[in-house]
């Protein structure tokens, strides 16, 4: 994948130089600007004559082969060693750096919020004027998808999906003993749920931090993991968002199951959230903005007399969270699709995942991925939406 880089032209302006940034390849927006992973920190610059990398010898080799850069050059080219020995790991290092962007022009660097302190200090203190990106350029580029970039989201959906049908498959075939649900004679739980959708994801090339699987009044917390054994009767909110290992690319989906009979409510507050999801990706097209998606969603539940958080900031009960969020490098980043969300441009890839919660009741969530496009949207999933198994 090569993206387009020259809109950072215009973040820069005319008092800055380069785009600079300190961090190793878990971070998103080195990855993007670089195209290059490594365990341990590098320095990307960006300039409007090309991308630059300063590595340490152990990954030099690899990164003039498989980085997206212009130059490559070792650490031990500007005394590494000798310099953070002398100036202190922080110190020096900024001075390194220094040295390296004067050799591409550079003495004015953009940075994103979270670039070490300590590169920072030491880069002022060696004459390099240094400010913070408080527009997030490199989110803002990243928000738009190449073709590949979606193909790739695409790829890690499937292998999502084939993960809920095992995850669907284990609470469909157990059976309920006393209320609660059992596999091969023990109690079926949230962690052994979660062990089957991660051993199929590993099998399928993708790894994850966490999953959700939260029954009951655990699922009434968006964000509980859940534990413990699983009720029949009671709604299990299944979140699953994978990171496929080779692009390092996301996807995310939401689905809610009951084992045995809902009750009126929850059957109620599903055929409701689906409504609410309907009505949000109908509401998806270039030009709309993201705040306008969630009104429709919050328009659904509000006609039915339920809270939202834009009818009742403080509400703890209803429909708590935002419509949806940008899936790319990061499970979350821009675009957001909540009350102060952007217009959509075709190649944002979102999530719509309108959802309700209360104790007393569980919780109910229903989430797609969506890519917008040209003229609306494509729905990059696939699994059905079936509340009873």
């Amino acid at each position: 994948m090569q993206p387009d880089l020259s809109p950072l032209d215009s973040a820069l302006g005319d008092d800055t130089d380069g785009y600079l940034l300190d961090a190793d390849g878990t971070d998103s927006t080195q990855r993007y600007l670089s195209g290059f992973d490594a365990p341990d920190p590098f320095v990307t610059c960006y300039t409007p004559d090309g991308v630059h990398l300063l590595v340490s010898g152990l990954e030099y080799g690899r990164a003039t082969k498989e980085a997206r850069a212009d130059t490559v050059t070792r650490l031990s080219a500007y005394d590494y060693r000798d310099r953070i020995g002398e100036l202190g790991r922080a110190t020096g290092r900024g001075a390194v750096v220094a040295d390296f962007l004067a050799d591409h022009g550079v003495d004015r660097v953009a940075v994103p919020g979270r670039f070490p302190l300590g590169t920072a200090d030491g880069l002022r203190e060696s004459g390099v004027a240094v400010r913070v990106d408080e527009s997030d350029a490199v989110a803002e580029l990243r928000a738009v998808k190449t073709a590949e970039e979606i193909e790739h989201v695409r790829r890690a959906q499937r292998a999502n999906e084939r993960a809920m049908a095992a995850a669907e498959s284990l609470i469909e075939s157990a059976s309920v003993v006393e209320g609660v649900l059992h596999r091969d004679g023990d109690p079926l739980t949230s962690e052994a749920v979660r062990r089957e959708i991660e051993l199929t994801l590993v099998r399928e090339g993708c790894a994850l931090d966490e999953t959700i699987v939260a029954c009951g009044a655990d699922a009434a917390d968006p964000h509980n993991r859940g534990s413990g054994p699983l009720r029949a009767d009671e709604p299990i909110v299944v979140d699953i968002f994978p990171r496929d290992t080779e692009t390092r690319y996301h996807a995310d989906m939401t689905r809610t199951f009951v084992k045995g009979e809902p009750t009126e409510t929850l059957r109620e507050w599903f055929d409701l959230t689906d409504e609410a999801r309907t009505a949000a990706l109908d509401a998806v097209e270039p030009g709309v903005t993201g705040e306008a998606v969630h009104d429709a969603a919050c328009d659904v539940y509000e006609d039915a007399g339920l809270p939202t958080l834009r009818s009742d900031p403080d509400a703890e009960t209803g429909f708590i969270h935002s419509t949806g969020h940008g899936v790319g490098l990061d499970v979350h980043e821009l675009p957001r699709v909540a009350p102060d969300g952007p217009e959509l441009e075709p190649g944002n890839v979102i999530t719509i995942e309108p959802g309700l919660y209360d104790p007393d009741v569980g919780g109910v969530r229903i989430e797609d991925l969506v890519v917008v496009t040209e003229d609306g949207y494509e729905n990059l999933t696939e699994y059905p939406v079936e509340l009873v198994l």
